[in-house]
């Protein structure tokens, strides 16, 4: 079922508003934030494992990335705390799971087809000073695509130059815009053409962030 599947238009979720929904996996539930497609969608998810579930092994067809939240994410490659930036690749494979239980934000079918780089990354690893009040870590850069890792102090200013799409997911803190405040997992994704402006709360705000990706949406093959 298509959810914010135009790309054209601005999209807002909280998270932590919206209900979990079962996957087909039990003990692995999600919150939908977009999804174009059917059974294998190009989905953005915000996915929760209890304590000792596990999917079934699978091959990714059209990669996945994904930002471990809370607790450890666990699969054949390794043991991933809160706070690490994994990229796993069309034709990859795996069976991802948590002991402990863990939460991700999980991006599927948003590869380039041919990209075949496979790699985790501490986000906080390479933050450096930028702006007045800002840090940024860049955790992945390629054609098309602009992966990175910010820390707000509180009261910065947070501005962003149109590009060729926007999504920004708030992982602490809150981002206060014109028009909306962005809080704990919420997600923002703007088109093409459209830049953002906003301040960081008086406890500051850590956030995921990519750019230039929305300018090609496709829907993967059924």
């Amino acid at each position: 079922m298509d959810t914010n599947a135009d790309f054209s238009q601005p999209a807002l979720v909280h998270a932590e508003q919206e209900p979990w929904v079962a996957s087909p996996m039990p003990g692995v539930e999600r919150r939908i934030l977009d999804r174009l497609g059917g059974e294998v969608a190009r989905a953005t998810s915000i996915v929760r494992y209890a304590p000792k579930s596990a999917f079934s092994p699978h091959t990714h067809g059209g990669g996945e990335e994904f930002v471990v939240l809370e607790g450890t994410f666990e699969d054949e490659y390794g043991q991933f705390p809160a706070g690490t930036y994994v990229r796993n690749p069309p034709t990859s494979r795996h069976t991802p799971g948590s002991t402990e239980g863990c939460t991700i934000f999980v991006k599927l079918w948003q590869f380039d087809p041919d990209d075949r780089l496979q790699f985790h990354i501490d986000m906080r690893a390479n933050l450096q000073a930028t702006d007045s009040g800002l840090s940024e870590a860049l955790l992945h850069e390629s054609v098309g695509e602009r992966v990175t890792y910010t820390e707000a102090e509180p009261n910065s200013r947070v501005t962003l130059p149109p590009s060729n799409g926007i999504e920004i997911l708030v992982l602490s803190g809150s981002l206060i815009g014109e028009t909306q405040t962005l809080e704990r997992y919420s997600w923002l994704r703007l088109p093409p053409g459209e830049g953002y402006q906003g301040t960081a709360g008086e406890s500051g705000a850590r956030f995921w962030m990519k750019t230039g990706h929305l300018d090609k949406v496709q829907r993967p093959p059924e």
